[in-house]
């Protein structure tokens, strides 16, 4: 198990944008939740399980959330994990109140500093040094990009960190990062 706190102004400015970029480009002005995206999720996974025949012999398409980071961080922290629409409700609720009561820099300072990056791996300090033995300070553009790759899948992208899907979804956060505040 490794996590070691890093204050907001020691973490890349690279990594900041990295993770918002794929993960929450709305993160500077919605209030907690991002509704357009919450919908084209739900509808991306209905058409998703419409095609896939959902019951038949294909597996199940793979979910996608819509979730920002300020819900992440809610659901991480505070929730479980199980896929219920209850517990989304909560989720909601409570991001509210942590975009009530703490600034977008808090957020993402706790969200960055709580988030797992593989097996043990939790934060962004213990994950810059196990993939690549820098601090979080020292982090550059495509190291940043690389970590906010592994974020929806940690623990598969820490067996497989030269799959061509990780390289691809890098160039691409790479490319998105500069619009990302």
């Amino acid at each position: 198990w490794a996590q070691q706190w890093v204050d907001s102004a020691q973490l890349s400015p690279h990594l900041k944008r990295a993770v918002i970029a794929p993960e929450d480009d709305g993160f500077a002005s919605h209030m907690g939740v991002d509704w357009a995206a919450m919908e084209s999720a739900w509808s991306r996974n209905r058409q998703q399980a419409q095609r896939a025949g959902v019951g038949g012999p294909n597996p199940p398409p793979r979910i996608r959330g819509g979730s920002t980071i300020t819900q992440q961080l809610a659901k991480n922290l505070l929730l479980s994990g199980e896929r219920q629409l209850a517990r989304k409700a909560q989720e909601m609720v409570l991001s509210y109140l942590l975009e009530a009561f703490l600034s977008k820099q808090r957020i993402l300072e706790i969200y960055l500093n709580s988030v797992e990056w593989g097996d043990g791996v939790f934060g962004a300090e213990a994950a810059a040094q196990r993939y690549f033995g820098v601090s979080a300070s020292r982090l550059s553009a495509e190291q940043a990009a690389r970590l906010a790759v592994m974020l929806p899948a940690p623990k598969t992208f820490e067996r497989r960190p030269t799959s061509a899907y990780l390289n691809r979804r890098t160039a691409t956060i790479l490319v998105r990062m500069p619009s990302a505040v």
